[in-house]
């Protein structure tokens, strides 16, 4: 087999003029700085400027695109370095890989085998295709690189060329790491947090109360009754923004977002105190937060992210054995159009409200998402993430909604990572895809070669940076 080494050419167009255009396209924003308002790295991890510990820990077990994949093959999650009812796995980092490269082939074909082949080749240095018989090998020369400064985080980010990295965030947490990366004279990089409240949405959780405790705490504001709840999260939202935030996000299992007048929402939230709340009753509450995140964004000018449609920890044994974010969170049938118009028609067309929208059901992209972006100066259509920001996805993406949005109502790419190291592979996948689908409208005459060279820049820096405020 011939040494690992990506295609100079890797996804662009087939065919040879159209791969021509592609190529100029591409080339233009290959090294063009990366911008990424909305990922899951820790800020802790820049602020430490550790050495990375193990090539597993760093690259398999945070990782559940790889996880999952795994898991369906039958691999066990403790296998793969996961915590089992809360205890540390046994399994040490070379087992961890090599029941990854032993079963290399079950990537093969899917958005994880092209980001690892990136990564190992263009930031490991590695070339050797993963197999069980090479397993040891590349852990062995990718835990040597780990030892040299090269490979401490900020030397990465500097090398991975990020302009912005934001970070996600719960609304009593401290930022004590994003202020002293701020405050650091040796660090020129920007991270930024993310407001992330979904908890506080959902009285009928098992660790609602115990998170409104750690609000009141951090605010400094009783959230035992409703109206001290709003006010506790205006007051993390102001302190965010103090810290560079420029945008919320939510994940809800629907987009319905219904107020509801201040004495029903009171009585709803000592029900859930209580601990008496009924389910109805508590998706009640949850819509009429969706709305209030909402109002908050069009008071103090925050870009509201939104994804519904995902039904979270599918396996209830698996949950009750590993935990959250263990790879079997499963995609749902996604609306928006209904579900949004009482948000839309309150806050649609104020200047300081921005709603930028998220699915992993395509099919939503064509029918709901980019027709609203396509009346509404403040819906923005994100781009494909989680279980569509493959290749085939996000050029069919663009397809669908091109015709409606353009281009300039779209996010820009979303990496949406926990994986530091995939952040560049993951960047330039869009910029090839993008480049693809771009150089077939020259090629077609629906769009001019400048035209398709502005568009193809502006997508991975005027278009991110405006729409999320950076």
């Amino acid at each position: 087999m011939p040494p690992l080494a990506p295609h100079p050419d890797r996804l662009l167009p087939a065919d040879p003029t159209i791969r021509e255009i592609a190529r100029s396209l591409y080339k233009a924003v290959a090294e063009a700085p990366i911008y990424s308002p909305h990922g899951h790295v820790d800020a802790g991890l820049l602020l430490r400027n550790a050495h990375f510990s193990d090539p597993s820990e760093l690259l398999i077990t945070p990782d559940h695109y790889v996880l999952r994949l795994l898991h369906a093959s039958g691999v066990r999650l403790e296998e793969l370095g996961v915590s089992r009812r809360g205890l540390p796995s046994d399994a040490v980092g070379r087992e961890v890989f090599r029941a990854f490269c032993a079963n290399w082939h079950v990537f093969l074909g899917t958005p994880v085998s092209y980001w690892f082949e990136s990564e190992f080749a263009e930031v490991f240095g590695v070339t050797e295709h993963p197999s069980a018989a090479t397993s040891d090998a590349i852990y062995n020369q990718i835990c040597e690189v780990l030892t040299t400064e090269a490979f401490r985080p900020r030397a990465l980010f500097e090398r991975f060329n990020i302009a912005v990295l934001a970070t996600t965030d719960d609304p009593a947490d401290d930022l004590g790491a994003h202020a002293a990366l701020r405050k650091d004279d040796s660090f020129a990089g920007r991270v930024l947090p993310t407001f992330r409240a979904d908890i506080y949405m959902t009285p009928d959780h098992p660790s609602w109360i115990s998170k409104l405790g750690g609000l009141a705490a951090g605010s400094g504001i009783d959230t035992g009754t409703y109206s001290g709840l709003l006010a506790a999260l205006r007051n993390r939202r102001a302190y965010f923004k103090d810290h560079g935030c420029t945008s919320t996000d939510a994940g809800t299992a629907d987009a319905w977002a219904i107020p509801l007048d201040d004495a029903d929402a009171q009585r709803l939230h000592a029900a859930g105190m209580a601990g008496t709340i009924s389910t109805d009753e508590a998706v009640a509450y949850r819509r009429n937060m969706l709305y209030q995140f909402a109002k908050m964004s069009m008071e103090d000018g925050l870009v509201m992210q939104l994804h519904s449609g995902v039904i979270r920890s599918h396996h209830k044994p698996t949950l009750e054995e590993y935990g959250p974010d263990t790879g079997h969170d499963l995609p749902d049938a996604a609306a928006y159009t209904r579900p949004l118009q009482r948000v839309l028609n309150d806050f649609g067309t104020d200047p300081a409200f921005r709603l930028v929208l998220f699915t992993v059901d395509e099919t939503v992209f064509s029918r709901e998402i980019a027709p609203l972006a396509g009346f509404y100066p403040s819906v923005y259509v994100g781009a494909p993430w989680w279980f569509i920001d493959s290749p085939a996805a996000i050029d069919r993406f663009r397809a669908a909604a091109t015709d409606s949005a353009g281009f300039y109502k779209t996010s820009g790419f979303i990496d949406d990572t926990r994986a530091f190291c995939s952040i560049p592979a993951r960047h330039d996948m869009s910029r090839r895809v993008d480049a693809g689908y771009l150089a077939r409208l020259v090629a077609t005459h629906q769009l001019s070669e400048e035209h398709a060279h502005t568009v193809a820049q502006d997508l991975v820096a005027k278009i991110p940076k405006e729409t999320f405020r950076l």
